[in-house]
């Protein structure tokens, strides 16, 4: 947290607040307060990583947000470059940036899959997440459109909200490395779940509550076949008998 913060003070174009949220933890993160004595900090009892995502954007007070987790840090100049990229794309209100992933303390290559893109990345989003919470900038006017995080998703609730913004609406990208993200630590959240495909589903039927278009809903259809096909084959393997009828219900409805 204290690198994660100090990257947040060291950028070229200072954000007008700086709001910590505390979810529950036990490890004296109240103190950070007697470092960085200028941030708002708010504690809430452990409620997960979407509850205190909004209850920061609930007291925040500028039109712009950006997230940061603890875990990752940002470039000096990410905001600058978010803040000229939305002087000359005016009509756009969330934008992203590339990323630099270090694992266990060495650099490493990102896959192929998660390779950034700007625009219409609706199909782009479908099979995983792109789009890093740290590497945003998203106007608040578009969250109280969109809605803010899921909190009955304990996890992929990142890929949720972008595809429910990528359904409607370009996502400008700032095809440079402006965040590091920090991997390989046991307690991190996507080591945590099996199965992690599991919330990717949750999501995605989510999406048929929404108005997609013809071609959108056959996008979500065909990406559903497969995720289905992939946690029953997880089911079968783990003999989780329950989960195999799920799935299996799952894609003879869908075929139809």
């Amino acid at each position: 947290l204290q690198r994660a913060l100090a990257s947040v003070y060291a950028q070229t174009f200072k954000p007008r607040e700086i709001i910590v949220v505390d979810d529950g933890s036990t490890d004296e993160t109240s103190k950070i307060k007697e470092l960085f004595p200028h941030v708002k900090y708010f504690y809430q009892k452990n409620s997960g990583v979407s509850s205190a995502r909004n209850l920061g954007i609930k007291n925040s007070t500028g039109d712009w947000i950006a997230f940061l987790d603890s875990d990752d840090e940002w470039h000096k100049d990410k905001l600058k470059l978010h803040v000229e990229f939305h002087a000359n794309n005016p009509n756009t209100l969330i934008s992203y940036t590339n990323e630099k992933w270090i694992r266990c303390g060495n650099e490493v290559k990102m896959p192929k899959k998660f390779h950034k893109e700007g625009g219409n990345i609706f199909k782009k989003c479908l099979s995983h997440c792109i789009i890093a919470p740290s590497a945003t900038l998203i106007h608040k006017d578009l969250l109280e459109e969109i809605g803010n995080f899921d909190e009955a998703l304990e996890v992929c609730e990142d890929y949720d909200m972008w595809l429910r913004i990528a359904c409607k609406y370009e996502i400008g990208l700032i095809n440079k490395k402006l965040i590091t993200k920090h991997g390989g630590a046991d307690d991190q959240l996507s080591m945590k779940f099996w199965g992690m495909d599991r919330f990717r589903v949750a999501a995605l039927e989510k999406l048929f509550g929404l108005k997609l278009s013809k071609e959108q809903e056959e996008l979500v259809k065909k990406t559903l076949l497969h995720k289905y096909g992939l946690l029953l084959k997880g089911a079968v393997k783990y003999d989780r008998m329950s989960d195999i009828g799920e799935y299996k219900k799952k894609l003879k409805e869908i075929r139809i």
